[in-house]
């Protein structure tokens, strides 16, 4: 029985080592391994044939038929790896593809020139000690005006100016229209000293021209501690601004009016394309100033409104649009040149 089963593991060995080499292609060669070693194959049913056997001869018999089962399986996948590599080779034969080539060349990303702009300012904040806060895009009432002491008749709350968003509860949410509703939520949850800055989207039912847009970039600033006072925010705006736009940039406060701040200034840059020497300037329009953004000490109001005490604390606020900042310093007359997506514009930068 041993030399049986010996004979015909041989005959086996034989048989399927010819047929393999044999083979032309990877059906021929699946339907061949099926033949050997599927669950009916030949080497399948010899193995189970095994249990028939007496120790001595299993002992014998085993081995080798495992030896057997290992080499095939070996011999048909290097076959199968041959037969792909041919057939990749072959079609590769039939197209004029030349693989020594060097690859197609991408146009390499870059950073959008808002990007670019809210990157310079950031970078400038956060040397002066203001540390990165976010809010949500959609505020409720409470934070976007009632917080920051606009009353209801203002004219920011009426629905020709804000995107107002109805849902089944008494309250009504809106589209923020500024980022003073990070300071808000940082002044409820955080004590004093606070110094932050707030950049973010936001949203107004502005008609879109060549400076308006109803979705645009800002960065407010928040800075709260004992004895804060305009000095101090005069001080930090004068180096920021000369940080956007060099050291020699002259600075100018005049004094505004905004329902969150008290007293509340604009704050001006000298024109840096014409120096206030060009009446015909397109930029500054003959004035000699570019107006950049408006600022003041956080109203007393405010601070009650937050839960920090107005006898003790104190601090300033401002905020300006990245879209100004960047027209500004890029000389960018149109602000929907930032999102008509056109790479003879978004290229130069």
């Amino acid at each position: 029985m041993t030399k049986e089963l010996k004979n015909k593991l041989n005959d086996l060995d034989k048989d399927y080592s010819a047929k393999i080499q044999s083979c032309v292609d990877l059906t021929a060669l699946q339907d061949l391994q099926v033949s050997a070693l599927g669950r009916k194959g030949e080497l399948t049913e010899l193995l189970k044939s095994l249990k028939d056997l007496s120790l001595e001869e299993k002992k014998i018999l085993g081995p080798l038929s495992n030896d057997l089962k290992n080499k095939l399986n070996t011999a048909f996948e290097n076959k199968r790896s041959e037969l792909e590599a041919a057939q990749i080779n072959a079609e590769l034969a039939k197209t004029d593809i030349d693989l020594t080539l060097p690859a197609y060349t991408f146009d390499k990303g870059r950073r959008h020139p808002l990007a670019i702009a809210q990157k310079r300012m950031t970078d400038i904040l956060a040397k002066l000690g203001f540390v990165w806060a976010q809010g949500p895009l959609i505020e409720d009432e409470e934070h976007n005006f009632d917080a920051l002491n606009i009353p209801k008749n203002h004219p920011a709350r009426d629905v020709q100016d804000t995107f107002f968003i109805k849902n089944t509860f008494k309250d009504c949410f809106v589209l923020r229209t500024h980022t003073s509703g990070v300071q808000v939520r940082t002044m409820k949850k955080q004590k004093p000293p606070i110094r932050i800055m707030a950049p973010g989207r936001v949203f107004r039912k502005d008609a879109i021209d060549a400076t308006h847009s109803p979705v645009f970039n800002q960065i407010e600033g928040l800075y709260i501690d004992k004895n804060i006072s305009l000095a101090d925010l005069k001080k930090d705006l004068t180096v920021f601004m000369q940080g956007l736009f060099g050291k020699n940039a002259q600075v100018r406060f005049r004094p505004s009016f905004f329902p969150f701040t008290e007293p509340s200034v604009e704050v001006d840059v000298k024109c840096v394309f014409c120096e206030g020497k060009d009446p015909a300037c397109s930029v500054c329009k003959g004035t000699g100033w570019k107006e950049m953004l408006g600022a003041g000490i956080v109203h007393p109001n405010v601070l009650k409104n937050c839960g920090i005490d107005p006898e003790v604390y104190s601090g300033y606020a401002f905020g300006m649009g990245v879209e100004r900042l960047a027209m500004f310093s890029l000389n960018i007359k149109d602000i929907r040149a930032f999102y008509e997506n056109d790479m003879r514009i978004l290229e130069q930068f």
